[in-house]
């Protein structure tokens, strides 16, 4: 079986010879074909039936032509080997997918200005666009947000800007952090510290100094990665912190990493936690404590309120996720008196 190009199907089958087989126009096939809703039913089902016995298959780029769109929303994020990134693309992917649209994946790789770049371009070439942008300053994110429409922010929530957004409180998950390990007796906490360009990282830096009049805080530049959270363990034990806060949950398995190489005990000598809650969490020697935030759910949510606007309807108010604090094995009673290397 042969199937030809643009606006033909097998043996070259033409959108006229189904218009002949159906006894209806070829401006009739084209509005079935295209799935507009204009159309009688019966002659929906001559249509398809007559297009199904000869093998026609429409044109991808003429369809997108007489539609206006791509079928495709695109959706940029600042590092897909971060499995936070990849939940949120898994739930968009699923959500897209049952409507018939396709997904563009753009990763910036940390890079600010190459984030800039990718966004305006993948908006140029789908329909609509998805924006994970933590590391983009805010001035500039407000300049290229009109470029950009119709798109979702996600993970973030800029009030100048009128798009959507799905936000996460870093805040009150940092709250919640704090609070259990007030209660297991820490004094002295260290903040592995994510990327200075990071609006996350400001949100829960600005919570913990908040709260930090019930504790001493040592804050400790860090980043966003494994290997990160395993430079900078040693640093934590020389500032003699009974638990570490990490930046996000990568940053914590690296951390944990680097203490089991040294021999010190978690929780035993110090508490490790995360942040997000990824997949692999649950599963680290021991299983880590972290704020869990609704990855999955955040990639689903992304897509109902894209969806919306390009039905050019109004989509749902913001939404504003409010993290879960997951107590496992890594957080423990502060030690009376430790005993660092």
């Amino acid at each position: 079986m042969r199937t030809s190009r643009a606006g033909t199907g097998r043996d070259g089958v033409t959108i006229g010879k189904v218009a002949e087989a159906a006894g209806v126009s070829r401006a009739t096939v084209s509005r079935v074909m295209n799935g507009l809703a204009t159309v009688d039913p019966e002659l929906v089902r001559r249509v398809r039936e007559a297009a199904t016995r000869l093998g026609y298959e429409p044109s991808t780029v003429a369809r997108s032509l007489a539609l206006g769109r791509t079928g495709m929303v695109a959706i940029v994020v600042p590092d897909l080997e971060n499995p936070m990134f990849q939940r949120v693309l898994h739930g968009l992917t699923d959500a897209a997918g049952e409507q018939g649209h396709r997904l563009l994946v753009a990763s910036s790789n940390e890079n600010v200005r190459e984030e800039m770049v990718l966004a305006a371009e993948a908006r140029r070439r789908c329909d609509g666009l998805v924006l994970c942008a933590p590391r983009m300053p805010t001035e500039e994110l407000i300049g290229l947000a009109g470029k950009l429409a119709p798109f979702v922010l996600v993970n973030r929530k800029v009030p100048e800007i009128p798009a959507p957004s799905l936000a996460v409180d870093h805040a009150a998950g940092i709250r919640a952090i704090v609070a259990h390990l007030l209660a297991l007796g820490h004094g002295r906490l260290a903040y592995l510290a994510g990327p200075e360009t990071s609006a996350s990282n400001r949100d829960r830096l600005e919570a913990l100094r908040d709260t930090s009049g019930r504790f001493e805080l040592v804050e400790l530049r860090c980043g966003a990665t494994f290997a990160d959270g395993h430079q900078v363990a040693d640093q934590v034990l020389r500032e003699r912190a009974t638990a570490i806060v990490a930046y996000n949950d990568l940053v914590a398995f690296g951390a944990l990493s680097r203490l089991h190489e040294l021999g010190v005990e978690v929780p035993g000598q110090v508490s490790v936690v995360g942040f997000d809650d990824i997949p692999f969490a649950r599963y680290t020697t021991p299983p880590l404590t972290t704020a869990s935030v609704p990855q999955s759910e955040l990639g689903h949510q992304a897509w109902h309120h894209l969806r919306a606007l390009l039905d050019h309807r109004t989509p749902d108010p913001d939404v504003h996720f409010v993290p879960r604090l997951e107590v496992r094995g890594s957080t423990g009673p502060a030690p009376g008196a430790l005993r660092y290397i």
